[in-house]
């Protein structure tokens, strides 16, 4: 999406205001999350004015609860949001702003307002025993994500980024090669190091697309629901 363009609705914006259960000063929450990555970046509130503004525009608008006006995200600092998605939850009271960031969102500098932790599992072995076998996964397509948007000097996804997508897709074919290799040859040390190099560029070539993870997932799942014929 290009900057100022409009969201194509899947019904009028009159019956979108109509379906969302404004509070007594007329705003909504709207959870910003990273399109690519799914990181949640931050928490704001949109009435029906900023709404209108986010969907013409399709740049994230907000309201501000103690300036009481309207205020455009990057509008100053440059860091702006580009809407890829407008969703809202079962309930109608709550929405999610899937977006494609252009630098860190939080006026803090850091990339998401939630950098602050308050518990977490302390090692991977802790986080496949809690049920959350590929959270290494979403941390990192997270920070390819980042890498994309922020391109870091000196970082090896930033010169995968700025040689393009046919450096990506010959690295991407020589860890293929590497890893059929190291399988033919049954080392399979060498094939979790290979496989490992692998899945990694397989990353950056899905965020260099724009493909979500999410979305290879979803197929896997309309595959796995099909009829079987073995």
């Amino acid at each position: 999406m290009t900057q100022n363009q409009s969201l194509q609705l899947s019904l009028p914006l009159e019956a979108l205001v109509q379906e969302i259960k404004w509070d007594a000063h007329g705003l909504v929450p709207a959870i910003v999350q990273d399109e690519s990555s799914k990181e949640v970046l931050m928490l704001a509130y949109m009435n029906r004015e900023s709404l209108g503004k986010s969907v013409e525009t399709g740049q994230t608008w907000f309201w501000s609860r103690s300036r009481s006006e309207l205020w455009n995200k990057g509008a100053t600092s440059g860091n702006t949001q580009q809407i890829r998605a407008l969703r809202y939850d079962c309930d109608g009271d709550t929405l999610l702003v899937e977006v494609d960031r252009q630098g860190p969102a939080c006026h803090t500098g850091e990339d998401t307002c939630f950098f602050r932790t308050a518990a977490q599992n302390s090692s991977p072995e802790q986080r496949t025993n809690s049920g959350n076998r590929f959270a290494v996964l979403d941390e990192l397509e997270r920070l390819i994500g980042d890498r994309y948007a922020e391109r870091p000097e000196g970082a090896y996804t930033t010169y995968l980024f700025d040689k393009g997508i046919d450096k990506i897709l010959k690295k991407v074919g020589e860890e293929t090669t590497e890893s059929i290799i190291a399988a033919k040859n049954g080392d399979n040390d060498e094939l979790r190091y290979e496989v490992s190099d692998l899945i990694y560029h397989l990353l950056v070539l899905l965020r260099e697309r724009n493909l979500p993870l999410d979305d290879i997932m979803r197929e896997l799942e309309r595959r796995h629901e099909r009829p079987r014929r073995d």
